[in-house]
């Protein structure tokens, strides 16, 4: 999984960030970068600068499908299923923004990230707070 996830990545920092993360703190991380990424395509658009636009929506798709690849859609999860179409259709969107300059579909994108992050932080914080009770609790 973390191998997926480097190739999306080539910061040295980050990369000791992620090693040290849980693995929904790495999905969180991922979400965040994407966000990211789109902030940045967007601007790309405003300034004309279409290859700085292109490598934005290259690394926000590059994250997506490790997203993807690392769900369990072998155990039938609901959730896996229905985010596994989620990433999809960004992926195609993104496509399309790409193709387009259409900011507005950046937009849409970001909003859904930015809509699903807070229960994956959510998560994070609750593996981290039963990691620290189970430590107390053996000391």
């Amino acid at each position: 999984m973390l191998k997926q996830f480097n190739q999306a990545y080539a910061n040295d920092a980050l990369k000791a960030a992620v090693y040290g993360a849980s693995p929904v703190g790495i999905v969180v991380m991922l979400y965040e970068g994407a966000i990211k990424a789109l902030a940045s395509a967007a601007t790309a658009i405003d300034g004309g600068r279409f290859e700085e636009k292109a490598r934005m929506i290259s690394k926000t798709v590059d994250i997506l499908e490790g997203l993807r690849v690392a769900l369990e859609l072998d155990q039938a999860s609901d959730a896996a299923s229905n985010l596994n179409d989620l990433y999809l259709y960004m992926k195609l969107r993104l496509a399309k923004a790409s193709l387009k300059n259409d900011k507005e579909i950046l937009a849409e994108v970001k909003g859904l990230l930015e809509t699903i992050l807070p229960a994956w932080q959510q998560v994070d914080r609750g593996s981290a707070a039963q990691q620290q009770a189970a430590g107390q609790n053996e000391g």
